[in-house]
């Protein structure tokens, strides 16, 4: 019995070893948000117990318990919601049911997920749409993509071209009443680097350009060319997203090659001939003075791994990679970012090119919020940041679109 006793004590030392983190003290609601990081750890290390007895992938488990938020559609007295495809892409549909004389705008809202996880199922985000289509009385798409591993790049994205190529058909958007001038297409995390790359590829399609009015994008991921910004410094071990944690899954998406990830983790994972694509993400020249504090930039290390690596000069992959004369077409643009957010930078360094570039950006920077925070912004444990992020996003596009 001692020794059982022994044992468990020690598990509980070493579990609150490795889970433990000091909060900022300016964080909204620390002890949620130490609880979430606390989680999230937990999570963590037993999907890596999972993969190494090989019960199961790491990103798997992941997967299962944003599995457990998913909800039916739910019409009620104001919507009529239902599950669909566009294109055999499964989409869930918010249609007002109140009469409306004038025709309504559209929202396309991708969830995010690290590209391995997440759905329009899951409650929070059914929430965040429900909420945009009642407030707006306006249509909300939201469509669930293939997910990684089992699908990779471009597979997330050529879903989302398809949808909402489906969904700009004069007939169909003549079917749910939309305005073809008052469209925007919105996603945070993973889901707002979808949006601003299928926005880019629009605005190179002739027959789809400028027929997207806005763009909303939630604390996005924009580049992964380099991973050792001041953002992923300061908050390499969360609150909630961890630097480590973010690649393991989000690099499920573009490799299987399990040698890639401490490449990445060393930001030596460039490929040779890419040194030109550092000034697009060079946040010595982008980032607001603020948040260099005391970094020193050192640009990534190219050429010491001989992988299919050349997909991170892919600009499908990251849209800060694109030119100045191609950010110029983008249209009317929203992004919020948070400071305890390894992608922080990534989502400032956007804002800084999309004005010098003459794009109109309206930047909203939550100085307490965490990474993700929308993600729990529905019981039984809601962070007040996420349902001010989620006022913030919505009344803009009440303003704007």
């Amino acid at each position: 019995m001692g020794n059982k006793t022994l044992l468990f004590g020690f598990s509980c030392i070493l579990l609150a070893y490795y889970t433990y983190m000091p909060i900022p003290e300016n964080i909204e609601e620390p002890w949620k948000v130490r609880f979430i990081d606390i989680l999230t750890k937990i999570t963590t290390l037993t999907a890596t117990l999972f993969e190494y007895t090989g019960l199961m992938n790491f990103e798997h488990l992941f997967f299962i318990i944003t599995k457990t938020q998913y909800i039916e559609p739910i019409s009620d007295e104001n919507l009529t919601v239902i599950d669909t495809e566009f294109s055999n892409i499964p989409v869930r549909l918010y249609l007002p049911k109140r009469k409306s004389e004038r025709q309504r705008p559209a929202v396309i809202y991708i969830h995010g997920g690290a590209f391995v996880t997440g759905s329009f199922k899951m409650r929070p985000y059914d929430f965040v749409n429900r909420m945009t289509a009642n407030r707006l009385d306006a249509v909300v798409v939201a469509p669930d993509y293939r997910l990684a591993p089992q699908y990779q790049f471009p597979a997330a994205i050529e879903d989302c071209i398809i949808v909402i190529k489906s969904f700009l058909q004069d007939k169909v958007l003549e079917k749910y009443g939309v305005d073809p001038a008052h469209i925007c297409i919105s996603g945070d995390s993973s889901g707002g680097a979808l949006a601003g790359i299928v926005i880019q590829l629009l605005q190179d399609d002739p027959e789809y350009r400028n027929k997207i009015k806005a763009q909303a994008m939630i604390y996005p991921g924009l580049q992964a060319v380099d991973t050792w910004m001041p953002s992923y410094q300061e908050n390499e071990n969360g609150p909630f997203l961890s630097r480590k944690l973010a690649i393991m899954l989000s690099m499920q998406y573009f490799t299987k090659e399990k040698e890639l990830l401490n490449a990445i983790l060393r930001n030596e994972h460039m490929p040779k001939g890419s040194r030109d694509l550092f000034k697009f993400v060079n946040w010595s020249h982008f980032l607001p003075e603020k948040y260099k504090k005391n970094h020193v930039y050192r640009e990534p290390i190219i050429g010491k791994v001989n992988t299919l690596c050349s997909l991170l000069s892919d600009k499908r992959l990251s849209p800060l990679l694109v030119n100045d004369s191609q950010l110029q077409n983008l249209p009317l643009t929203y992004v919020i970012t948070c400071e305890y957010d390894i992608l922080r930078d990534d989502g400032l360094i956007y804002v800084t090119r999309l004005r010098n570039a003459g794009v109109p950006v309206t930047h909203d920077h939550i100085e307490d919020a965490i990474h993700g925070a929308i993600s729990f912004s529905t019981a039984p444990m809601y962070l007040h940041s996420g349902l001010r992020i989620i006022d913030k996003y919505i009344s803009w596009l009440q303003e704007n679109l």
